[in-house]
């Protein structure tokens, strides 16, 4: 049996260093863009299109009312988002039967929920350290901190409706992770 650490995060928290740091200092593997990567190759669609997918739900995209019917480019783009999220699950389940590793994103504790050796971890900060670390973190000027936050409400926004779409838990709710650390 492995041990496999999922980390769950709010966008600009430091999530991701978080779990990179994480899987050097315990030598375990380290699992983030490569899923998207690895889904792209086995969906054969592009890895910008499976981003794009990965970070947003469904439902939204594609609103389904009751007695209308999808025109056939609906159905066929609802198939390709079903598509990504199977490969998603399948490459998940595979890099964690391989070895002890850290999994950021992409619902991995939700598709991980029967395994006994998983600690589902959730990162989280407040919004004055969200905008600094990306402020440092990028090569753009930014002129104006209220866009910025706006952008780091739509892409918590986007995560959380993917999350709930998918899982029966709430992104970002306290007693759906193991640990929650601010």
């Amino acid at each position: 049996m492995n041990t496999i650490i999922t980390i769950g995060r709010e966008f600009g928290s430091g999530g991701r260093e978080f779990g990179r740091r994480l899987a050097e200092e315990l030598h375990f593997e380290y699992y983030d863009k490569e899923i998207v990567e690895a889904i792209s190759k086995h969906t054969s669609l592009s890895e910008e299109y499976v981003q794009q997918v990965i970070e947003s739900a469904p439902h939204p995209l594609f609103p389904i009312t009751i007695g209308q019917s999808m025109s056939y480019t609906e159905n066929y783009q609802m198939h390709q988002i079903q598509k990504v999220y199977q490969a998603q699950c399948e490459i998940i389940k595979d890099l964690a039967s391989k070895s002890n590793c850290v999994i950021v994103g992409r619902c991995a504790d939700y598709i991980l929920r029967e395994r006994d050796d998983v600690l589902n971890v959730f990162i989280h900060a407040d919004m004055d350290f969200r905008l600094k670390r990306i402020k440092a973190d990028t090569d753009k000027e930014f002129k104006d901190d209220n866009k910025v936050i706006d952008f780091i409400n739509k892409t918590d926004k986007k995560r959380a409706n993917y999350y709930n779409y998918y899982s029966s838990k709430k992104w970002g709710d306290s007693r759906s992770y193991d640990f929650c650390i601010d």
